[in-house]
This record gives C-alpha cells, sequence and structure tokens, in this order.
C-alpha cells in the first residue's frame, strides 16, 4: 500500500513487522484475515529485525478487547505468543508475536498505491474485490461503494469520540475499508476532557488530536475519493457529492450519541446546545470523561456527590442539572439511569494502568496485572465493587503523558 503519513505521501509502503497468512471463513459466514505481527524481516522492513516487543503486543491486546467489549468495530487479537527471543530496542525487551484478525487489510492506502502509478484498471480491480467482500448492496455502483465507506467511517470514528478514545496515528494507510478501528499504536483513552488531547509521542504539532478525529477521517476519505475519480461517472463533482454526506452523517451520529450519554430518548430543538454545554463544564474543569457521564446515573438516583466531586467548586454545574432534570421530568428515573449504565462505561483500559500491566509482564514476567486489567475492560458496563480501583483517573505520579508506536 502507499499513504499520507501525517500528511505527507509516500507512494510505497508495506508492513515492516507483519505477514498476512491468509483467510479463514468462519462460522458465522464471516471471512476474516489471520495475520501476525512480530514473525520477522518482510520486504518493507526497511533494515528492521521485524520483530515485535512483548509490551506493543499486549497493548494491543488489551484495547482491541476493549474496543470491541464497548461495541466499537475493531480488528481483533487471537493470541499473544512470547518468542523466547530478545528483541533490540532502546533496551533489550521480550519478543512476542500477535495474531490479529480483521474483516480485510484493505486500507485506503491500498487504493492510493495502486492510483498513484496510475493504475485505473489495478484499482477498478481492488474495487470490485472491496465491493464483494465488504459491501456487496454497493455491487454495480463504484459511487454506492464510496458512499459506504464514508458512512462507515463516519460512524466510526463518532464511536470514537462517545468513549474519549483517540487512534494516535490517523494515516491512510490506518484508514480500514471496512470500517474498523486498526493498528493500535500510540493510542489511549482520555482522562480529563479536553479536545486538544494528544499522547502519541510523533504528533508533534496535534494533527491527530481527540477533536480533530473527525476532520481527519473526512480527509482520508477524500483521499480515497480522489482514487475512484476515474470509475464515477460523474468525475469529480460526484466524488465531492458523495464526501458531502460525512459532515451531516457524523454530526448526527456523534450527537445522537451524545443525547443517549446523558438519557435523552426521543430528540428534540435545544438537546444538542445541553450536550455542549455539558463538555464545556466539563473541560472548564478539567472533568474525567468517563465518570462524568457514568455519574449521572448515580445522580438520577439522587447522589450528587460522586458527580460534583469532579468539578471541583461546582461553579455552573447546578444551573447545567436543573436544566438537564427538567429535560428529563418526562421519562421514569430508573428507565434514564439503566439506560445511562448502559451506554456509558464505569471500565475502560485507563492509561496509567495499561502502562503498569505492560510493565510487569515486560520487566517481571508478571501477567497477573494484565490478566486482570483484560477482565475488567472485557465488561466495561457492569459494576463491581472489588474493582474500584480500576474506575479511578491517574494519581499525578501515575499520569501517561505519551505512547509510543510499537515498531
Amino acid at each position: 500500500y502507499a499513504g499520507h503519513q501525517f500528511g505527507n505521501f509516500v507512494p510505497q509502503l508495506g508492513d515492516g513487522r507483519a505477514c498476512l497468512l491468509g483467510e479463514v471463513v468462519g462460522r458465522d459466514g464471516m471471512r476474516r484475515d489471520i495475520q501476525l505481527k512480530g514473525s520477522g524481516p518482510t520486504p518493507f522492513s526497511r533494515n528492521g529485525d521485524g520483530r515485535a516487543a512483548l509490551g506493543p503486543v499486549l497493548r494491543e491486546y488489551l484495547i482491541s478487547e476493549a474496543m470491541a467489549a464497548l461495541g466499537v468495530p475493531t480488528t481483533r487479537s487471537l493470541a499473544a505468543v512470547m518468542t523466547g527471543e530478545p528483541v533490540y530496542r532502546e533496551t533489550i525487551l521480550p519478543g512476542a508475536v500477535l495474531t490479529r484478525v480483521a474483516a480485510s487489510h484493505l486500507r485506503v492506502g491500498t487504493f492510493q498505491y495502486f492510483a498513484a502509478r496510475r493504475d485505473e484498471e489495478g484499482v477498478r480491480t481492488l474495487a470490485d474485490y472491496a465491493i464483494t467482500r465488504h459491501y456487496p448492496a454497493a455491487a454495480g455502483s463504484y459511487r454506492a461503494f464510496l458512499d459506504a465507506v464514508v458512512a462507515a467511517q463516519a460512524d466510526l470514528v463518532s464511536k470514537w469520540l462517545l468513549i474519549g478514545f483517540i487512534h494516535g496515528v490517523m494515516n491512510t494507510d490506518n484508514c480500514s475499508i471496512a470500517g474498523e478501528t486498526i493498528d493500535y499504536g500510540p493510542c489511549a483513552f482520555m482522562d480529563e476532557y479536553d479536545p486538544a488531547t494528544v499522547f502519541s509521542s510523533i504528533d508533534h504539532a496535534g494533527r491527530y488530536a481527540y477533536g480533530n478525529q473527525g476532520r481527519i477521517a473526512l480527509w482520508n476519505l477524500a483521499r480515497l475519493a480522489e482514487t475512484l475519480i476515474p470509475l464515477l461517472p460523474g468525475g469529480e463533482e460526484e466524488a465531492k457529492e458523495a464526501l458531502g454526506a460525512f459532515p451531516p452523517r457524523f454530526q448526527e451520529a456523534y450527537f445522537a450519541g451524545l443525547r443517549r450519554k446523558i438519557g435523552i430518548e426521543e430528540p428534540r430543538e435545544g438537546d444538542d446546545d445541553l450536550t455542549q454545554d455539558l463538555l464545556r463544564l466539563m473541560a472548564e474543569h478539567k472533568a474525567d470523561f468517563t465518570l462524568t457521564f457514568r455519574r449521572l446515573g448515580d445522580t438520577v438516583a439522587g447522589d450528587e456527590a460522586p458527580l460534583r466531586a469532579l468539578f471541583g467548586d461546582g461553579s455552573g454545574l447546578d444551573a447545567w442539572l436543573q436544566r438537564w432534570r427538567a429535560r428529563l421530568s418526562a421519562q421514569d428515573p430508573a428507565s434514564v439511569q439503566a439506560a445511562l449504565r448502559a451506554v456509558n462505561p464505569i471500565f475502560i483500559p485507563r492509561n496509567h494502568l495499561v502502562e503498569a500491566a505492560l510493565k510487569a509482564a515486560a520487566e517481571e514476567a508478571d501477567f497477573q496485572p494484565f490478566e486482570e486489567l483484560l477482565q475488567v475492560i472485557s465488561r466495561p458496563f457492569e459494576d463491581d465493587p472489588a474493582r474500584q480501583r480500576f474506575t479511578l483517573p491517574a494519581q499525578e505520579q501515575e499520569r501517561v503523558l505519551q505512547t509510543f508506536c510499537g515498531t
């Protein structure tokens, strides 16, 4: 494949440490790719060893399983296996191999590879294959295919925002045609709500900050649309028309999700202002994203203290709560609380917990923290009084400010 990496086009890329073994058709009739990451050198290793360290392998395992439990389309991790061999990075690390399962590994960058070579027949063959594999309802129409990918990406990235997820490296070669989250490198979940949040150590300008992800998804889709222009009867104008569907689709998915996160059943005028005012308060008071929405459920039951604790002096919160209660006054409180708990997780893979689990595994061969965290994030909506420490944001000395690619 090719790809725009931080906006700069690279005409030929490839997995430097991944080997696509083949495809399997499951009992559900779905076709999936099976890929090994860290299995050794490939033609794209660029003098690297093609290996993977244990930490990044376990990170992808944890985060992809969390995303699946949260209802976000994602690649999955079938297995993580230690190789018994050292991997040489800044230090000597234990080696491992991840077995990844994906709907496919077709990327926007796959289309860019053929388009950059002016290989129109290659683009056509690839599009025909992608339609057959992922969007059979679009058979016979490249416009319908583009529409389907646009819709899938709009829905996917809106789901990221609704759980505070930051992909970290939304290059076009990490943008899946199948609409799955793929390539968990410097990814992270936001603690304090701030749209400008960046964790990736290589994203110096904040291109892939939390609040930029919708805009970047559209930018990536524009690069896909460019490759398909020769196949569209209406050419460039038809491509622009297809891209024009992204903003309203994305906004509707995002705002509908926000309404659900504060318990609104049927939308009406003013609801979006209500959600945005809450987000502004959260940003102003550096309130924890996950806990704010989860503790709204406690507030419905009459216990405001946990929510208020997130907002310091609570300035502005009283007025917002008054508006919120008035908006929900016609709904049954028990039903509202149940609905809030069904969409707002209590457990996410908080960065400091992930780092602690990976450090214990890599440095001490202690997998207990990893196993326990995996159990917790696999049931993100279920309260577990015995594991309350997994719900808490990092203490100052535990804060993770940067995450890194695994290469």
